[in-house]
């Protein structure tokens, strides 16, 4: 059985979710074959649970070149391991990094390239949302292996538990590869909530919120849901929530498996960042709002009478 490569991302010690989930979609086109492409000692601490996921090998791509300089250092080493193994295909996450890598990688190997894919067939066709999530399309690569970015979110990681081999990659470089070095990183305040574009249910508070102080009632919901709290464009753009918590086009992209859009009119740019959502409820007092286009359950109303209603059925269930 050919390999899968699978780029990992990673947070400190542990794997990001959307790694897991390319491992358990990789089992399906082949044998997963996990990739670190870090520092040194960072495969030691993530091999056990990438083994958990169903990665039957681990490549250790170590060198301190590839945390110290931007993502060029990671595509070329990425380049050199596709040449010489020739794997099945390559699965990258859709995150700002794993869309980079990919794109050096595609021109690299002169390779064709998906982006913000939601599901890969075992033939390699892809479906993926374009124009703007307006469009749901199946393609494949034409030229080259198939080379696909995933969406978070797209696939439910389950474990497959091995015992990985771990084989070691030489790391060279170019000095072209060292053009843009990190001079300073800054540890991002994290909550008790869980990050935006990993988390299975999601509440994203719009213009009809009203104020960054009635975003407290989002934040509630959420919390009660063991979701993340997003926004709309509107709504960071009227400094109701921070920017780095906008949903759409311009912000993240979600797939949640439980979008919640409370006072979201639905504008296109914002259903571009959260339409391939598994449920989405809508709650809004205009009925003619196009977000209740998209919605599987939507709620006519004024938010601040129907959500602290939910709010106590849900303490009253728990």
């Amino acid at each position: 059985m050919a390999e899968v490569l699978v780029a990992v991302e990673h947070a400190g010690e542990t794997p990001k979710k959307v790694t897991l989930e390319l491992l358990t979609l990789a089992r399906s086109l082949g044998e997963p074959s996990a990739v670190v492409l870090g520092g040194p000692g960072d495969t030691e601490k993530l091999v056990d649970r990438l083994g958990e996921y169903g990665a039957v090998r681990v490549y250790a791509a170590e060198h301190e070149d590839l945390d110290g300089y931007l993502v060029a250092p990671k595509a070329t080493v990425l380049a050199g391991l596709v040449r010489s193994i020739n794997p099945a295909a390559v699965l990258l996450p859709s995150t700002q990094e794993g869309k980079e890598i990919a794109g050096r990688l595609a021109v690299k190997l002169d390779n064709g390239l998906l982006t913000d894919v939601v599901d890969l067939a075992a033939d390699g066709t892809a479906t993926q949302p374009v124009f703007a999530g307006s469009v749901i399309v199946t393609a494949k690569v034409t030229k080259g292996l198939p080379l696909v970015t995933v969406r978070p979110n797209s696939v439910t990681p389950s474990q497959a538990p091995v015992a990985p081999m771990v084989s070691t990659v030489e790391v060279e470089l170019t000095d072209a590869d060292r053009l843009v070095r990190v001079v300073e990183r800054r540890a991002e305040q994290k909550g008790t909530r869980p990050e935006l574009t990993e988390a299975s249910v999601v509440v994203a508070g719009g213009r009809g919120v009203g104020s960054a102080e009635n975003f407290a009632l989002v934040e509630e919901l959420a919390d009660l849901l063991g979701g993340a709290v997003g926004a709309s464009r509107a709504a960071t753009d009227s400094g109701y929530y921070p920017h780095q918590f906008q949903v759409g086009q311009t912000g993240k992209t979600v797939s949640p498996q439980l979008y919640i859009a409370l006072g979201i009119s639905g504008a296109i740019q914002h259903r571009a960042g959260m339409q391939t959502s598994r449920t989405i409820v809508a709650v809004n007092k205009d009925a003619e709002a196009p977000i209740f286009e998209l919605a599987d359950f939507g709620v006519v109303g004024d938010l601040f009478t129907v959500v602290p209603q939910v709010v106590e059925e849900i303490r009253k269930r728990k």
